[in-house]
């Protein structure tokens, strides 16, 4: 594909804007064929989806028990001999579903880059440097109320190369998965104030204002620990009108 600058990608996100504006077009969830996120014009479903049979799919995947989660993957920040460079932090919730009701005993998966913008991952060739103390993946069961809890790092933006002098803004991964292994959502949680949202085609690729807001924590002085991490307060609502934008339909 012919490399776009920023200013470039800038206009296709706005000229989709007003577009879908103007014809009263309201879409809370991502964009399958977003032109600004190049690869998703190779990459979306142009097809039907081919039905399979649940029953004969479970029997083959792969499954978890509860026993399988240590609560001790909750927190990104001891699983190696030393500290983590960056900024720690708690990141909590609730996964809910359309009418409020709490998602118990639900398994949330997390992974994310280090503090510079970087993931533990042989194609990821951004010329920051690894952390030896931080892998940035995590795992819990959503309690008896829905609440889920992490302590990690914040992570950095990085390159993206999706045009010319495209970064990402932070973000964080999170994979939920319901009684089943067919049921896996993926989605991002993002930050307050990020400097990058109006310049980001994944973000933007969600057209409705509302719905892209439903992405970015809130930060929490309560959750905030006096001396040791700041804290953010992100809740994940998987059905109804309001729910959280999911990767699944966009991204992986």
């Amino acid at each position: 594909m012919t490399a776009l600058t920023q200013a470039e990608v800038s206009d296709e996100i706005a000229a989709l804007a007003d577009s879908y504006a103007a014809d009263g077009v309201v879409e809370t969830q991502p964009r399958l064929d977003y032109a600004p996120y190049r690869s998703s014009l190779l990459r979306h479903p142009t097809k039907a989806p081919v039905q399979a049979d649940p029953e004969e799919l479970e029997v083959w995947a792969p499954v978890f028990g509860e026993r399988d989660v240590d609560p001790l993957e909750a927190d990104l920040t001891i699983q190696h001999a030393g500290e983590p460079i960056g900024e720690r932090m708690v990141v909590t919730g609730r996964v809910l579903d359309g009418d409020g009701r709490p998602v118990r005993r639900q398994l949330v998966e997390v992974w994310q880059a280090n503090a510079g913008g970087r993931y533990v991952h042989q194609r990821d060739q951004h010329p920051a440097p690894l952390d030896p103390n931080f892998t940035g993946m995590g795992r819990c069961l959503t309690d008896a109320d829905g609440w889920y809890r992490f302590t990690t790092i914040k992570p950095g933006p990085y390159p993206w190369r999706n045009h010319r002098n495209a970064w990402r803004p932070a973000h964080i991964h999170f994979s939920l998965f319901g009684t089943e292994f067919t049921q896996r959502l993926i989605t991002q949680m993002y930050f307050p104030g990020d400097p990058l949202f109006g310049l980001d085609p994944i973000y933007q690729s969600i057209l409705d204002p509302a719905a892209r807001e439903r992405l970015v924590a809130t930060y929490d002085h309560d959750l905030t620990v006096p001396e040791w991490s700041t804290g953010y307060r992100w809740d994940i609502v998987l059905t109804g009108t309001h729910r959280t934008p999911l990767e699944d339909e966009v991204e992986s």
